[in-house]
């Protein structure tokens, strides 16, 4: 499915604004707090701020960004609850990389669904099994 749109097509949702706050410690925690509000720019208190969390850890790759929403209903909250929110991302994370690592690993592979014109995969440049497969002379 193709999620662009032409640019003559771009409308902004004008009932789903927010007014985007950071707060950081300036050492390891960023919380972003949305608050919805209204085409006018006046808050919308019939919908509940959001909070995201972020930062970043050291991976053996080097730093890995990671982000997070944070279910709170007050900056405090939201403060408390930011380490458990980044580890549950952070495991979530580790599990997605197994599970895509596992896959990847129990992939089959058929000869005649490899590419072919590689030697020794689905058949020789320049002639061979257009197939794959055993050629036999």
């Amino acid at each position: 499915m193709n999620d662009q749109l032409p640019l003559d097509q771009i409308k902004v949702d004008q009932d789903n604004l927010y007014r985007e706050e950071s707060i950081t410690d300036l050492r390891v925690a960023t919380i972003r707090r949305l608050i919805p509000i209204k085409a006018d720019g006046t808050d919308d208190l019939g919908r509940p701020v959001q909070y995201i969390g972020s930062t970043q850890i050291i991976s053996q790759m080097g730093p890995l960004p990671i982000s997070t929403p944070i279910e709170a209903s007050s900056l405090r909250e939201a403060l408390e609850k930011f380490p458990q929110a980044i580890q549950d991302a952070v495991d979530q994370m580790v599990e997605e990389a197994k599970e895509y690592r596992r896959q990847e690993s129990s992939r089959l592979v058929v000869p005649g669904a490899m590419p072919s014109g590689l030697p020794g995969q689905g058949g020789l440049a320049g002639g061979g099994s257009p197939q794959g497969g055993i050629i036999s002379s």
